[in-house]
This record gives structure tokens, sequence and C-alpha cells, in this order.
């Protein structure tokens, strides 16, 4: 169940909340990565907000936005670089990208493993891949007032091993969003405080969403042993019991 765009915009662009998390998780991003000087990098779901510091020294920067999300010109002022896409079809060439950034993708994507072959065949073999996942065990994902809190939460063991299955093997982890998914004043403007002391204290479980970089196995691993709860697509009314007779 993929977020309509208007409304990513809406969090991200025009309230404080959505721009502090996007601040806090642009931070993690720019520390794996401080520049991306002559390379492609390419943004999948809704990462646009994420690929602005390299917009200048990169050699291409393209914003894939799936079907089901819908498109928007972006960046504002400049040549447009987001492309309306279908979901496992990117239009880029194979072992092209530098640098992968995926985020509001996997986790409302409604065949993943479909998704993750798309990422590992258009990934560079000496290049990097970002996904960014609500995290299971944080606050935001138990919570709707944002994005994070739709589609499936991920532990960081479950997306490591998900990942690794493709072939996109896993090298760091981070973690933001420290502070409560609330809007009020002290939470906002304490933000910087609450991320700095989650990284310190713990950037696995407390933290809103999980940072996870991945680089190319080649070739890849075969496909078998592929946890059935992997490959399963998305169901909206997913751990619903299915309702039962009643005895007469």
């Amino acid at each position: 169940m993929h977020l309509d765009v208007l409304d990513l915009r809406t969090f991200y662009y025009r309230t404080r909340l959505g721009r502090t998390a996007q601040r806090a998780i642009r931070e993690q991003v720019t520390g794996f990565w401080p520049e991306a000087r002559g390379l492609n990098v390419v943004g999948f779901g809704f990462a646009a907000p994420l690929l602005r510091p390299y917009l200048a020294e990169a050699r291409r920067v393209i914003a894939l936005m799936p079907g089901q999300q819908g498109v928007m010109p972006w960046p504002a002022g400049l040549d447009n670089v987001s492309v309306l896409c279908e979901e496992k079809l990117w239009p880029i060439e194979t072992d092209s990208v530098d640098r992968l950034v995926v985020l509001h993708g996997l986790e409302t994507s409604e065949d993943p493993i479909a998704l993750l072959d798309e990422c590992y065949r258009v990934l560079a073999p000496e290049g990097l891949g970002l996904f960014i996942v609500p995290n299971r065990a944080g606050l935001w994902s138990r919570r709707d007032v944002t994005p994070f809190g739709f589609g499936r939460p991920y532990s960081l063991g479950q997306l490591e091993a998900m990942v690794a299955a493709i072939g996109l093997m896993p090298r760091r982890h981070s973690a933001a969003l420290f502070h409560p998914p609330s809007p009020k004043p002290f939470w906002l403007k304490t933000s910087a405080f609450w991320e700095k002391l989650g990284n310190h204290v713990s950037n696995r479980f407390a933290g809103g969403v999980l940072v996870v970089e991945v680089s190319k196995q080649v070739p890849a691993p075969p496909r078998t042993g592929l946890p059935e709860a992997v490959r399963r697509p998305l169901r909206v009314l997913e751990g619903i019991a299915a309702p039962e007779p009643k005895a007469i």
C-alpha cells in the first residue's frame, strides 16, 4: 500500500515534524556518503528530500517515484530530475548506479523481493545502496500520523537477512528519529539532542527508522531457501485471523 505523493510532500515540506524528520535522516545519509562527486545517484520511493546534497556534484541525480505513489516535479526551481516508473521495472541501465537510496519504497511494496531484484540489477558492482525503513521496535512505526506508520516495519535482523538473500550484502547500519513522532514544540526544539544521544546509546532499537548500507555481491547468491515471510506479498489485512464458522 503506497502512500500518495501529495501526502508525502505535505509531510516533508509543509510540517515542522516532517522537516525535522527530513533533516535527521538526511544527516545519516550524508554521514555514510559525504560526497558523490562524478557519481550516478538514484533514489526510489520518496527519496527526493535526501538527494539534494548531491545535486551540485554528482554526475547525475534521478528521483524514481512508483506509479502507485505518483510523482511530483523536483527539485523546485531547477531542472526536473524526478521520473514516474513501474515499481519493478526502472528506466535505468543495468550496473549503472553508484549510489542508491530507497525511502518509503520497501516497506510499502506488495512484492519486496521483486523490488530488491531491481535494486540489485541497477546497482554497479562497486556501487552502494541505502535502505531506510520503519523500525519495528521504534515509536514511529506504531502511529499512523507520519508516513513511517504505514506498511511493514522491519527489525535490523529481518532487513539484513532479506537484502542479503538477494545479494545485497549489509556493510554498516545506523538509525534516526529518536524523539517521539510528536509535533509538540518541546520535542521539535530538542530533536538534535535526542538524535545525538540516541546514536550514542542505541542505533538499533530506539530509533524510528533503520538505515542499512549494502554493497552488491557478484555473482548473486542462489535463491533457494528464501523465507516464506519474505516471499509473501504485503497484505493490507495481514495478521488478522480469518473468521471461522460458528458451531451450531
